[in-house]
């Protein structure tokens, strides 16, 4: 087995999507010597990339539930830092439909459990006001309770302003690491990866989402399983944007949040999620069954969006447990940070999760100190959002390449170069939105290949053979 390096970090953060890139944020702006690893080649390529993408106020979270106060704080925090580094944001609001008497039952409890969680701006209202804001419904409404400040985020550039912010400030970034084994020498872990490679740390924190239970396991701890939620989406073309104003949602059960229909920063309108509990953790291909359900929830939540065209269906896959709630712990002896069973609030709520590991990170024995506020870098990620300025509309950054998406040839540069560079058109995609369009990079990905081979150094083929 290869030698570990000679001198250890204080903390390595294992699992690089929205929450792993929100502590390492954090953890940078600290005089500690910090890694992020991830299985992957880039950050946020897990469930992190396929979520609903929605900034929530925590109103329908449990009262007192550690996801609750987590939710509650990260959307503060999140509001205010992402218009600061480039991040979309749009408040855009929400409104929750009742489509029967049972269900306007229950609103009245659905705001009084808002108020609990420390919202009070819900309201109750009926039917009539429902169509009055949101015309295009379908028939059958019965009353709505409206949620003037959700707000629609761009989730993929949420990671990456994290990670650019982290990498900024010396944090070293370590992809392709799939974890296999976690040694305690005297006071420190090795972690040894697949490849054989190993790093050794003081302090290990575990965010490795849908695997989190088996990083977990590594320590030879349990508590919680991960058992994957699969949850399907259509995304439908711009045309279809005017149907709505804000976030049209369904009364919740206690096993989902149900199926919503939302406006997205990117122009587009997305039907979905699925909730559909699987054993396979690498199950992210949409089924027939999944995707027929939404059409028939779509054609009664907003009966025009299904005459729409489709710009593309995914799958994502959130890490959900036997429990209600975060499984957020620390062990003191292996020195220790978990941070598992973070489901679809993770966005929300992901740098309150940050403030949380890094006071567990203490608890663990590590000294945390500051850096003075003067030092710490700060960063900027390209503006996907359709109601901000974007690149192409400057008229400094190169030509169109994606047409679908006005992606400019300087952007495709940057998305390779800057630091951590994208390695695959899916990271590509996520940092420029090219290929994410109608086509779906059939007329523009071997102008985006071209580029990014000649911007990164590596041959066509390389990138041909990438996702």
């Amino acid at each position: 087995m290869p030698e570990p390096d000679d001198l250890p970090y204080d903390v390595v953060v294992i699992g690089a999507g929205v929450v792993g890139c929100a502590v390492a944020r954090l953890l940078s702006h600290q005089h500690l010597r910090v890694a992020l690893l991830d299985a992957a080649p880039d950050v946020g390529s897990g469930t992190s990339k396929a979520n609903t993408a929605i900034l929530h106020t925590g109103f329908d979270a449990t009262p007192g539930s550690l996801e609750s106060r987590l939710v509650s704080r990260g959307y503060e925090l999140l509001s205010d830092y992402a218009p600061t580094v480039g991040i979309a944001i749009e408040r855009t609001g929400a409104a929750l439909v009742a489509w029967d008497d049972e269900q306007a039952a229950a609103l009245p409890g659905l705001a009084a459990k808002a108020g609990a969680n420390g919202y009070h701006a819900a309201s109750v209202v009926d039917a009539a006001t429902v169509y009055e804001l949101e015309p295009h419904l379908g028939t059958g409404v019965a009353a709505g309770m409206l949620v003037p400040d959700e707000h629609i985020i761009d989730p993929w550039g949420t990671p990456l302003a994290f990670a650019r912010e982290a990498l900024a400030n010396g944090v070293s970034w370590l992809p392709n690491r799939h974890v296999t084994k976690l040694e305690r020498q005297f006071d420190t872990t090795v972690i040894e990866s697949s490849d054989g490679a190993t790093v050794r740390t003081r302090c290990v924190v575990n965010a490795a989402g849908l695997h989190s239970d088996e990083v977990h396991a590594l320590f030879g701890l349990a508590g919680f399983t991960i058992r994957p939620r699969r949850g399907e989406l259509i995304v439908f073309d711009k045309l279809a944007r005017p149907l709505l104003q804000r976030t049209l949602l369904p009364v919740p059960t206690g096993h989902t949040k149900g199926v919503l229909v939302a406006p997205t920063v990117f122009g587009n309108v997305m039907l979905g999620p699925t909730a559909d509990d699987i054993d396979d953790r690498t199950a992210t291909g949409s089924t027939r069954a999944g995707i027929d359900a939404l059409l028939a929830k779509g054609r009664r939540i907003l009966p025009a969006l299904i005459r729409e065209e489709v710009t593309a269906v995914y799958a994502g896959l959130r890490a959900a447990t036997e429990h209600s709630d975060y499984q957020i712990t620390h062990d003191r002896e292996f020195r220790y940070v978990c941070l598992g069973g973070i489901r679809s609030t993770g966005l929300t709520a992901s740098m309150a999760i940050a403030e949380e590991a890094l006071a567990l990170v203490a608890a663990c024995g590590l000294e945390v100190i500051p850096k003075a506020a003067g030092s710490i870098r700060s960063t900027q990620v390209t503006n996907l959002g359709e109601a901000f300025e974007r690149p192409y509309q400057v008229g400094a950054s190169g030509d169109i390449v994606c047409h679908c998406e006005r992606v400019t040839h300087d952007e495709i540069v940057a998305a390779c170069t800057e630091q951590p560079p994208a390695t695959t058109f899916d990271g590509i995609r996520r940092r420029t939105r090219a290929l994410a369009g109608r086509c779906q990079g059939f007329y523009c990905s071997a102008a985006v290949c071209s580029i990014a081979a000649e911007s990164s150094g590596r041959p066509m083929s390389d990138w041909m053979g990438a996702p």
